[in-house]
């Protein structure tokens, strides 16, 4: 057992399509799958630290509950304070106090936490371990910090934004950093492709910041890449994909609180469906794939 592969589970972002990935976990939860690291990028990270805690349930109930508070998400405060998403209300209020979040089940848990974000001024993706989510909660906010609709946060002597601007699914990152068996979790249905857009946007917003300009310009090539790299690996049996098994129709930023429900349904649907492949999967084993 001291030699077996350390398994690891990717969750990708999406804003309210993670609620999709939040399906996925408690379906994990409740069937006891565990990994030894956890690496999420935006929503995935916002979920995969319930997941890490243990507390089946947190996402779709709060979520349920504060969808159509303006400080959770809206363009009402944004204008009101330059974020999306209200910082003292969605990292502090919410997970302190109106749905606490089990801080001392985290620090107990045997696997390990990253979050993926990208650093404005180098345009490159930082893979942070969270050792403590009390004091590194501006990695967790930064992960989940849109451009254009967000301040750029500063912690550790570092300016952080989304991590899906540089790395939406850091599979390879993850199997560089010793996890060589994952389960990847995906809030895209297979077969998509994300549009190139040719725009002088990124340049002009985030002139101060020319390589995190040239990473946004770059992100549905780099996308479309990551997902031709996980069909590869998938086919080869190197990696467990769980996918939407339809399109998810919800927009990012639903207020909708019926289809935020029947998105949750979605994943925890689907990854039931094919708990009995993973599990064999999981157990099976598999030769060095670097």
């Amino acid at each position: 057992m001291e030699n077996r592969e350390k398994t690891g589970l990717v969750l990708e972002g999406g804003g309210m399509r993670g609620i999709y990935t939040a399906g996925v976990l408690d379906a994990f939860m409740e069937n006891q799958i565990t990994f030894d690291g956890v690496i999420g990028v935006s929503a995935g990270a916002i979920h995969g630290c319930s997941f890490v805690s243990g507390q089946k349930g947190r996402s779709i109930r709060y979520y349920k509950k504060y969808y159509r508070d303006n400080r959770f998400m809206s363009y009402w405060n944004f204008f009101r304070t330059g974020n999306l998403v209200d910082e003292k209300f969605c990292y502090h209020d919410l997970p302190e106090v109106l749905d606490p979040y089990d801080y001392d089940a985290f620090q107990k848990s045997r696997t390990e936490f990253y979050v993926t974000c990208t650093n404005v001024e180098t345009g490159k993706a930082e893979y942070i371990k969270i050792e403590d989510m009390r004091t590194q909660i501006d990695c967790m906010r930064a992960s989940a910090s849109l451009p254009y609709v967000s301040k750029i946060v500063e912690t550790d002597g570092k300016k952080l934004l989304d991590g899906g601007c540089a790395d939406s699914i850091p599979v390879k990152a993850f199997m560089n950093m010793g996890f060589k068996r994952n389960v990847v979790v995906l809030t895209r249905q297979k077969g998509y492709v994300k549009k190139e857009r040719h725009s002088t946007m990124a340049r002009r917003f985030f002139r101060r910041y020319p390589e995190f300009a040239k990473a946004l310009e770059n992100r549905p090539k780099v996308y479309n890449k990551e997902l031709k790299d996980i069909e590869r690996l998938e086919a080869a049996g190197k990696i467990f994909v769980i996918r939407p098994s339809k399109a998810l129709t919800i927009g990012r930023m639903s207020h909708n609180g019926n289809e935020i429900v029947e998105t949750y349904k979605n994943g925890y649907r689907d990854a039931k469906n094919c708990m009995e492949k993973l599990v064999s999967w999981l157990a099976a084993g598999s030769e060095d794939i670097l």
